[in-house]
């Protein structure tokens, strides 16, 4: 009977495959059973050629030699990781090998790594694809039972070419234009052009000459303290009367001279006013499940964590921990079929915080098929970060604030808007208008799981 090759991203993907599978015995760089071959890359372990690899009069920085745009790509093993290219070359044209299975990262990347590997090893077997959305052992034997066709993944892997080929133009020929131009008067001033690093960085020179070029402008507000039969309230003056103009600065709140903040603040101190007051209801529901990007904002706005840090988080949640779904998604719903895994899900949650509000959710019958939460028309490649069956186990401070965030945020999803009453009140005191505005909470709702009660 014939074997699989299985293929993992990185090493500690394929041991956990392995002890997924049933402990296969390690030999070497990879584990073997009577049914599976399993190993894995670094990473890359191809990259595409340089000019200078290709046609040497190529390698020179000038102007002449531009635009390079090779007839056809070629490939050539990363000198770092070349023995784990060789040895991967070696498993694939074993005799009992009659398929590969490829378990790279579930994701673009992970797919291009595979595929480039496959075209320079010059693959002829049959491969079918192995795709995770976590990393629990009960979700790898089920995607083993649940393998994707070669055929299926094709799109993703033209796509993840293409990016590849598109970056590679874009740098090779960018970088040698600009830093030929910029080499003009002597000497080799490397000017590095991609794809991404440049528009970013002109996000940033765009933002640092706003700030050089900023005037500061000075404005003046009126604040009032006012009594009544229940006690004291601020407010604020304002022209009712405002409206916006050319002048990007101008508010209603706003006063360019201190003569006429000051004329009316002596018009109207120690005077009595009258009060209008306007209360309505107001909802807000909860926030989104976590895609990648809207996890590395909150991230940096509450623990000042910087975007790959959080990457970095997730990707060990993931992996190492297991206790959250795939992090590089960029969707923020669930797929409907997941009804079964949500209620298993928050079933298993075990942090005596959070297991009282997913126990509330299930027995009030709020964990349902909601449109904002299940939509198979907002999915891609993977539905958002959600946690997974397993009990998180020795996370360190910062890993525990990032499984916290997704968990609450999880929990939160279900439960009902949070009602508020808000009060706009309005003074008008010698013919001048001063406003107040409050909020309260009525039912929390969702924000219960944050720690939220009734405020009024």
């Amino acid at each position: 009977m014939g074997k699989s090759l299985v293929i993992a991203e990185k090493p500690s993907v394929a041991a956990d495959l392995a002890r997924a599978l049933g402990k296969l015995p390690k030999k070497d760089d990879y584990f073997e059973s009577d049914q599976f071959v399993i190993t894995s890359a670094i990473g890359h372990l191809v990259e595409l050629c340089l000019p200078s690899d290709l046609e040497k009069k190529r390698g020179k920085w000038s102007f002449a030699n531009l635009p390079i745009i090779p007839p056809r790509f070629e490939l050539k093993p990363i000198e770092k990781t070349a023995p784990r290219f060789r040895l991967i070359c070696k498993l694939l044209k074993r005799a009992d090998i009659e398929e590969v299975i490829n378990a790279c990262d579930a994701g673009r990347e992970g797919e291009l790594i595979f595929r480039y590997l496959m075209q320079l090893a010059a693959n002829k077997k049959p491969v079918r694809r192995l795709w995770l959305q976590s990393m629990t052992p009960d979700a790898i034997r089920d995607g083993f039972h649940h393998l994707r066709q070669d055929q299926e993944m094709r799109p993703l892997g033209n796509a993840a070419v293409c990016r590849s080929e598109s970056d590679w133009l874009v740098g090779i020929n960018g970088t040698r234009a600009m830093t030929a131009f910029n080499s003009k008067l002597g000497g080799f001033q490397l000017t590095p052009v991609g794809r991404v690093q440049t528009p970013t960085l002109a996000i940033l020179v765009e933002r640092e000459e706003k700030i050089r070029s900023f005037k500061p402008r000075t404005y003046f507000e009126i604040h009032a303290q006012f009594s009544c039969k229940q006690g004291t309230y601020p407010a604020r003056w304002l022209d009712p009367a405002f409206k916006k103009g050319t002048d990007e600065d101008d508010r209603a709140e706003r006063l360019w001279k201190k003569e006429k903040a000051e004329a009316i603040r002596l018009k109207c101190e120690g005077k009595r006013g009258t009060v209008n007051e306007e209360k309505k209801p107001a909802f807000q529901s909860a926030p989104l499940l976590y895609d990648l990007t809207s996890l590395q904002r909150e991230a940096n706005s509450r623990f000042s964590l910087s975007a790959r840090r959080t990457l970095q988080i997730a990707q060990a949640l993931y992996e190492r921990h297991k206790v959250l779904t795939y992090p590089r998604t960029d969707s923020r719903y669930l797929p409907k079929d997941n009804l079964a895994v949500v209620h298993s899900t928050l079933k298993s949650i075990v942090d005596p915080a959070l297991q009282a509000h997913a126990e509330k959710a299930l027995k009030k019958g709020w964990v349902k098929l909601l449109e904002r939460v299940f939509n198979n028309a907002k999915i891609t490649d993977h539905h958002a970060i959600i946690p997974t069956h397993v009990a998180p186990k020795n996370l360190d401070e910062t890993e525990a604030k990032i499984y916290d965030m997704v968990v609450r945020r999880f929990i939160a999803a279900f439960y009902p808007q949070a009602q508020f009453q808000v009060t706009v009140r309005i003074t008008l005191v010698e013919g001048e208008t001063f406003r107040s505005d409050g909020k309260t909470i009525v039912e929390p709702g969702w924000l219960a799981v944050y720690g939220r009660q009734s405020t009024g």
